[in-house]
């Protein structure tokens, strides 16, 4: 590593700087390790050491961390290593005003925000729009996120119930071969949707709004013949509609309603040969005022970084499945 230059940043005090710099200076291992410099914590200070442009952006990037921190927000890993994604790909904006967005409390008191810049648009086009899709692949906060939204504007009394629906595609919305009562037949199909729900809200509070029909989780073919006012309703999944069963559900809307729409192109469960509602919807209703779309890519997945090199790895490879092998025949 050719060291022609030093840059020293301070931070504002002991605490921030140990959050900052992580335990046993962990974000930093991650900093040093994703650009050609030295990153030496001295104190309150850091000091960064290498060739002049890199010292310099890495500089800009514990500039950002730093802004983020001075709105009250502390830094994981996850931050840092977002920021680094960033920072290496050229992408400067500002991150202060992403991670520190509190869109709900959770029961425990834990903050949700959006994690990423994707994520943020995709929050302030909630606020914004009467319907909103939410396009992405798996792990990018599409559906936690819309539910966080949900939940806010319930508890701001802005809706007076919450709607969770999707599509049974497994078993072609027919229900019957399954074991159970009608409930205990769709269950397995939202159980994400209650898991996001119980995260948020806590079973108790889930239960009590359930139960006075404030709260309403259902497979898609129920919307049908229903018109929704003052709710907050959410499609999961909807990659899995069918063109009519998505017309359906957005003519279901009433007055006072929001709508958020999300799903993932590249993982249709529909038979071969059926076309995909939110793949076609795209098409029919992009510029049409008051509906906004928003596409997370794998820069806005917050799960483990593992998830993100497997969509790229599937990315490359066309997201083929490769086929099963064939038993040999006996004998």
């Amino acid at each position: 590593m050719d060291v022609t230059h030093e840059r020293r940043i301070l931070v504002p005090d002991n605490e921030k700087a140990r959050d900052l710099f992580g335990l046993n200076d962990a974000h930093l291992q991650v900093i040093e390790t994703s650009f050609p410099v030295r990153v030496v914590p001295r104190g309150n200070e850091v000091i960064v050491q290498g060739d002049a442009e890199t010292v310099e952006r890495v500089a800009r990037l514990f500039e950002r961390l730093i802004a983020v921190q001075n709105r009250g927000t502390r830094i994981g890993e996850r931050d840092v290593r977002y920021a680094v994604r960033l920072a290496t790909e050229g992408e400067e904006k500002p991150l202060e005003e992403a991670f520190s967005d509190v869109i709900v409390q959770t029961h425990r008191g834990k903050q949700i925000r959006s994690k990423t810049l994707g994520q943020k648009d995709y929050v302030d086009a909630i606020r914004r729009s009467g319907v909103t899709f939410g396009i992405g692949p798996a792990g990018t906060g599409k559906t936690y996120l819309a539910m966080a939204a949900a939940i806010a504007s319930f508890k701001n009394k802005e809706v007076n119930r919450i709607i969770l629906t999707r599509p049974a595609v497994e078993a072609g919305e027919k229900l019957g071969f399954l074991p159970g009562d009608m409930q205990q037949k769709v269950d397995p199909y939202l159980r994400p949707l209650y898991d996001a729900l119980w995260d948020i809200m806590g079973v108790d509070s889930f239960e009590k709004y359930m139960e006075k029909g404030q709260i309403e989780v259902a497979p898609l073919a129920f919307m049908r013949g229903r018109t929704l006012d003052d709710s907050f309703i959410i499609l999961d999944e909807a990659q899995n509609t069918t063109p009519e069963q998505m017309k359906m559900f957005l003519t279901r809307m009433g007055f006072g309603s929001r709508v958020v729409v999300t799903g993932d192109i590249t993982q249709v469960d529909l038979p071969e040969g059926t076309r995909s509602g939110l793949v076609e919807v795209q098409r029919i209703l992009t510029g049409v005022e008051g509906v906004a779309f928003c596409y997370l890519t794998e820069k806005d997945i917050v799960r483990h970084d593992l998830v993100q090199r497997i969509i790229k790895a599937y990315e490359s490879h066309g997201s083929a499945t490769p086929p099963l092998p064939q038993a040999r025949p006996k004998g």
